[in-house]
């Protein structure tokens, strides 16, 4: 069993206000990770990414994975959420005299709310109401089937196309503005930090051109962004390490963390 402490946002435990955080045995990372689990929104679980942290830790990262609140919630307040989470994860690097650089990493709606936590100011989007205490390094952002727009698309899925303005919590004739303030690519500026997409090759929900204008967007700003493409793999792949594109895109974040760590 990997050992870790779960620590609750509150006083009074509220569901899905908690982070569960991942010592290294032997920390020799200069970035650590912090994982944000999808599931549309309304579902998924801090758990499901504990089997591939034990790995990383292995290799000396310190770690952290955190739950958001699902329901009677919108997009806004669950990016509050992961910014406290992550606010945690920070006071227990810097209380241990680790480096306070993270790498977030998302699937899904987790890689949509890593995009907005890391690019975006906490002011501009996902303000949580206890201040935050820390100030921590977004070193890069790793994401699979991430959206990196909220506003609609020609032939958009239709399931998650509902799930989007769920979350939003208006629909999208109601409330243009808040979906421009959703899209990861609203953000994009000089300085944002290097963002790798882990794109599978079966995405149904997501598709590559969305990644393009985002792409060319952080190429204009002078920020680093890189793609790659994993062949027979579909959306939401990256959860266990068990089929060889799983354990090659886990070699992927690893580089990437590396690279980031040497760069910022």
């Amino acid at each position: 069993m990997t050992p870790f402490q779960s620590i609750y946002f509150d006083a009074t435990p509220r569901e899905g206000r908690i982070v569960d955080i991942f010592e290294a045995p032997e920390p020799s990372q200069q970035v650590a990770l912090f994982f944000v689990h999808g599931g549309g929104w309304r579902g998924g679980s801090r758990v499901i990414f504990h089997s591939i942290i034990h790995e990383y830790r292995k290799l000396g990262f310190d770690c952290a994975s955190t739950d958001y609140r699902l329901s009677g919630t919108t997009v806004f307040d669950q990016v509050a959420d992961v910014r406290t989470g992550l606010d945690i994860f920070a006071g227990n690097l810097a209380a241990r005299n680790r480096p306070v650089k993270v790498l977030l990493i998302g699937s899904s709606a987790g890689a949509h709310l890593s995009l907005l936590t890391g690019l975006s100011k906490p002011e501009e989007c996902g303000l949580p109401q206890t201040p935050l205490q820390h100030q921590p390094q977004i070193s890069g952002i790793a994401v699979q089937a991430a959206p990196f727009t909220f506003e609609p698309w020609p032939d958009i899925f239709p399931a998650i196309w509902s799930s989007m303005q769920n979350a939003v919590g208006k629909s999208y004739g109601d409330a243009k503005v808040l979906f421009q303030q959703a899209s990861p690519i609203h953000y994009v500026r000089p300085g944002s930090p290097p963002v790798f997409n882990l794109h599978a090759e079966n995405e149904h929900m997501f598709p590559l051109e969305l990644f393009a204008p985002f792409e060319q967007k952080m190429t204009e700003c002078g920020n680093v962004c890189r793609q790659k493409m994993y062949p027979k793999t579909e959306h939401g792949f990256f959860y266990a390490l068990d089929r060889w594109q799983q354990r090659e895109a886990f070699e992927d974040i690893l580089e990437f963390a590396q690279q980031v760590a040497k760069t910022n």
